[in-house]
């Protein structure tokens, strides 16, 4: 399997989305851009992926100026195109036209020199479920806990 350098996460979409499929895009950047990922220099967590004209445009996601560009660097938030196969767009457009379903960012990775973006299907967590979310995670630490205290004791 090929190195993957995981370059930012946003754990955000896993807690207020239930996340359906997953897709690997590749992205259409600027020189800068690249330098500012390759630095680690990305915000994933307000982003979002908005069909327009038959394409998918990955929009709000902050890739910081790289420095030593000066004034001849990039729009830290502009809109960038996703390269995904016909299909897989033509799937999504179709999913996100049904009420509810919207498509997230959830990391973004160097893969053999390339920055890729997972992105996923998702459907959004009413309060509830957030919620309950918690509640589990919770528990789940607390059996934990218990479990480490009992071996100790042993």
């Amino acid at each position: 399997m090929e190195p993957v350098k995981v370059v930012a996460t946003n754990r955000k979409a896993l807690h207020d989305y239930h996340i359906e499929d997953r897709y690997e895009a590749g992205l259409v950047l600027t020189g800068t851009e690249i330098k500012s990922i390759r630095a680690g220099r990305v915000s994933l967590r307000e982003g979002y992926v908005l069909p327009r004209d038959g394409e998918l445009w990955l929009v709000n996601v902050h890739i910081a100026p790289y420095e030593p560009a000066g004034k001849h660097g990039h729009d830290p938030r502009r809109p960038r195109k996703l390269l995904l196969h016909r299909k897989e767009i033509n799937r999504l457009i179709g999913r996100v036209q049904e009420r509810g379903y919207t498509i997230v960012p959830l990391r973004m990775y160097l893969k053999r020199g390339l920055a890729k973006v997972e992105i996923a299907l998702a459907r959004g967590k009413k309060k509830y479920d957030k919620r309950e979310a918690i509640a589990k995670r919770d528990a789940e630490r607390e059996m934990r806990r218990a479990w480490k205290r009992r071996r100790r004791l042993r």
